[in-house]
């Protein structure tokens, strides 16, 4: 893993948009087309700016692929991750080969198998994921499943993650953040290529040094990442602050 820490997050994410941009860039030049799997959160607003402005990306060819969704929860509510790729990617790049979003409203099962065999037989070029307040990967709470082969599974939210979707201020109340979730697997992100992985915010901080100085555990599902062939985390100096001797 290459750890790469930044001022703030707008340099951050414009670093990390420009990592992806490159990616992007190289897988389709090496084998004519990429394929792509974007976050959603504050923590990607920066990331993702900096990527739509990326230049010589021919994005007829590149193929993307949706984290995560709540289960139950409209494409019209504010906290929808469908609405927020639809208005911050999407409609940003009308040309975009194809875009895989989660539908979790009605049948998350059949969602998850459909998805599941969508992405089955290809390989991810670049996943630009996140790391959560509680150490999640995607909507993989502690203790997450590192064992599951299935690509996308249906999660239960633990408290903490709701909270924090709370905090961010995407929803009124504790009680309106849906309990459950699709979420990719972890053994799935871990198949990408290459992984750019934005952590903005002191609020990360912890998360951030289980990543980096636990074992590999289920209890902190960043740390998986450690086994990454090909990640760079992205830091700014609030979020990196608990790594005195990384900094």
């Amino acid at each position: 893993m290459e750890i790469k820490i930044h001022l703030n997050p707008e340099t951050l994410g414009m670093s990390a948009g420009k990592e992806a941009g490159e990616k992007i860039r190289e897988a389709i030049s090496n084998k004519g087309h990429a394929h792509i799997i974007l976050a959603t959160g504050t923590s990607q607003f920066n990331t993702l700016q900096q990527l739509l402005a990326e230049e010589e990306i021919d994005w007829n060819r590149v193929t993307m692929f949706h984290l995560d969704e709540y289960i139950g929860l409209p494409d019209t509510h504010a906290a929808s991750f469908r609405r927020y790729l639809k208005e911050r990617f999407i409609e940003k790049v009308p040309s975009l080969n194809a875009a895989h979003l989660i539908n979790a409203e009605h049948n998350p099962d059949m969602e998850c198998l459909r998805l599941s065999d969508l992405i089955r037989s290809i390989t991810i070029d670049i996943a630009l994921i996140g790391i959560g307040e509680n150490g999640h990967l995607a909507f993989n709470d502690p203790p997450a499943d590192f064992k599951t082969e299935d690509p996308y599974i249906i999660v239960d939210l633990d408290e903490a993650c709701r909270k924090q979707q709370l905090g961010e201020g995407w929803f009124d109340r504790l009680e309106d953040v849906p309990k459950q979730a699709i979420s990719m697997s972890v053994t799935q992100i871990m198949k990408s290529k290459h992984i750019v992985c934005s952590v903005p915010d002191e609020r990360k901080a912890l998360a951030v040094a289980n990543c980096l100085n636990q074992k590999v555990s289920n209890l902190y599902p960043a740390s998986i990442l450690q086994n990454h062939a090909s990640c760079s985390l992205f830091l700014d100096k609030a979020s990196a602050s608990l790594l005195n001797q990384l900094t």
